[in-house]
């Protein structure tokens, strides 16, 4: 029960905001905090960073990777197969023009060996409209504002780096 809640509450209801935090935790890498989770991003060497952690694109493509993999794993659950074996294979391409961004993204969905070839299309379909996939195909507005805020003692509030 206490673990269905958890789920529960991690799902935003439609028109629900949910709330992240991000803040400068030293060089060039950041702490998100999420839920009581916390996330650390950085960047490689080559960009200045100490490559503590995946970089912010490198989550960015993780989390549809991962979207798309629960969500098969969800299908395979609900028709009694098996999840051992399931796994997302991922590439991508940064565009050569600008603005810097992904251009490309290549997924390949590893099934269990149990799945019958009849249901794949099936399983596609389900992983295909995960929420982060859905959320690409129909992006969200983008709003970015400057605040004024204090910034706390652990915040940071490094000038000029």
């Amino acid at each position: 029960m206490e673990q269905e809640q958890a789920q529960t509450a991690a799902q935003p209801a439609a028109g629900e905001t949910r709330h992240m935090d991000v803040r400068y935790h030293g060089g060039e890498s950041y702490e998100v905090t999420v839920r009581g989770h916390r996330i650390l991003v950085d960047q490689p060497t080559d960009s200045g960073g100490e490559d503590l952690a995946p970089t912010p694109v490198e989550l960015f493509v993780a989390s549809l990777a991962t979207c798309v993999a629960l969500y098969a794993g969800q299908y395979l659950i609900r028709h009694r197969y098996r999840r051992a074996g399931l796994g997302v294979s991922v590439e991508y391409e940064m565009a050569s023009d600008k603005p810097e961004r992904v251009s490309a993204i290549r997924l390949a969905l590893r099934v269990p060996t149990d799945l019958p070839p009849t249901r794949r299309s099936a399983l596609l379909a389900v992983a295909s409209s995960c929420t982060v996939h859905d959320s690409l195909i129909k992006p969200p507005g983008i709003t970015i504002d400057v605040v004024d805020e204090p910034i706390d003692a652990d915040g940071g509030g490094d000038a000029g780096t």
